[in-house]
């Protein structure tokens, strides 16, 4: 398999998809193939999340490593998204304008390239809404 079709493969990198149970209503991201409250009595489907959310809590990353240290400084948040589960993204935003409840939804960016001719990682980052 080649390696860009490996990264189109990884469905919840790039288009937020986790899953769902039926039998008890919670989301899960990332996707799980058991519900630990449901247990075997779940049924869990596949779930594409809307991508719309607020931040619960955030850092702001002033030091990083030298991949990321252009960068700097930036933002990451946990991410509530209106589903209910929480995953951990960078928020697009100078760090003064972020705050705890502010609206957020996905967008589709780069996150890091290894080199000028190296493999370019994109994925799932949060702008205010």
């Amino acid at each position: 398999m080649s390696v860009p079709r490996y990264w189109r493969k990884q469905q919840n990198r790039y288009r937020l998809k986790g899953t769902h149970c039926e039998t008890c209503g919670k989301y899960f991201f990332p996707p799980r193939n058991l519900c630990p409250t449901c247990r075997r009595d779940g049924k869990i489907v596949d779930y594409e999340f809307k991508g719309d959310g607020k931040v619960r809590t955030f850092s702001i990353i002033r030091t990083a490593s030298e991949d990321y240290d252009l960068q700097t400084p930036f933002v990451i948040a946990i991410v509530e998204l209106e589903e209910g589960t929480c995953l951990t993204a960078h928020v697009v935003c100078a760090p003064e304008e972020v705050y705890i409840g502010m609206p957020v939804k996905k967008v589709f960016r780069k996150i890091i390239a290894d080199g000028e001719s190296g493999v370019i990682v994109y994925g799932t980052k949060f702008v205010p809404a």
